[in-house]
């Protein structure tokens, strides 16, 4: 396992992007459809990182193998995904939305273990994913849930994170693998998911785009805020994150996301926070300790030990 200092700052760095995504999402859906803000959101990601590809000199990947596994992942882990969370967020609180993420990593374990066959079951980590996942409950308000819009509004984002638990662990097995960049790789995901929205969007909505002087500059910075960060930078973070700690130990990351959403919703949004939030949250920050072997650690006096295998090649 690598050292600590390694990944858990870009951890939380990307914790903090896509929690506060969720905040953008619901303030882009107010004047967008979900495809075409999902669509602007991809578009936008393109532009940072191909300006970065130019500067760094580098190019996009000229395999065909590399695009066609890309053109799958842009599909289950962008394109579906960011659509879905938009319809959620027409009828669920932001932080509801960030919060249903925490569900992720419990399809990513068995995903990457029994079908992509990429990481190794430990009873450590499924007591820490089981006991992440009560904590996400809790957060939740899991007994008082009311049918109708609310309810339609938590599938919408429940089928998103199921979306992403399947993207993570099939980019570890078919991409992360390549000798190509981060940056690289991640632009010609984006380029695959902006082609699948283009096409998609027209049809979902039966109308063309607005006209980016009609938005509101929330709105349109809300865009561009879900591309440069959320989409571009993040994506970059992502991958060397899968690379160097695994599909599933990547995919905790979706239980801190909760926190920055929830903070990021009361505050800037004004939605409402009730108690038994911050106290799923610490039942979450619990399985993320027992998951990743800190709690054992600290009662041995030992390192954490990981069943993620060493990452298949270098990160730039």
């Amino acid at each position: 396992m690598p050292p600590v200092r390694s990944w858990l700052p870009t951890m939380l760095a990307l914790g903090a992007i896509w929690g506060c995504s969720f905040l953008f999402i619901s303030v882009g859906v107010r004047e967008l459809h979900p495809a075409y803000l999902a669509l602007g959101r991809v578009i936008a990601g393109s532009l940072v990182l191909l300006t970065i590809l130019a500067i760094k000199r580098e190019s996009l990947p000229r395999s065909r193998r590399v695009w066609a596994h890309n053109f799958v992942a842009a599909a289950i882990g962008s394109a579906i995904p960011w659509t879905l969370f938009g319809y959620g967020e027409q009828r669920v609180p932001s932080l509801l939305a960030g919060i249903w993420n925490g569900i992720t990593p419990l399809v990513v374990l068995p995903i990457a273990v029994w079908v992509l066959r990429t990481e190794k079951f430990t009873l450590q980590r499924v007591l820490g994913l089981l006991i992440g996942f009560l904590g996400m409950l809790v957060v939740l308000g899991a007994w008082q849930l009311h049918g109708g819009s609310d309810l339609t509004g938590q599938l919408f984002c429940m089928a998103a994170a199921v979306a992403y638990g399947i993207a993570i662990p099939y980019q570890k097995r078919f991409i992360a693998g390549s000798n190509l960049s981060g940056t690289s790789l991640s632009a010609s995901l984006l380029l695959c998911a902006t082609v699948q929205l283009a096409i998609a969007a027209p049809l979902l909505t039966g109308q063309a785009p607005p006209a980016p002087s009609s938005l509101s500059i929330e709105v349109i910075g809300s865009v561009i805020a879900l591309g440069a960060l959320g989409s571009g930078v993040a994506f970059v973070l992502n991958l060397r994150q899968i690379r160097l700690i695994g599909a599933s130990m990547t995919a905790m990351v979706t239980y801190i996301m909760p926190i920055f959403a929830i903070v990021a919703g009361v505050i800037v949004l004004h939605e409402r926070l009730t108690w038994y939030q911050p106290v799923g949250a610490a039942i979450v920050l619990t399985g993320v300790a027992v998951s990743q072997g800190v709690v054992r650690s600290v009662r041995s006096g030992s390192r954490p030990k990981s069943a993620v295998e060493p990452a298949p090649a270098p990160v730039p």
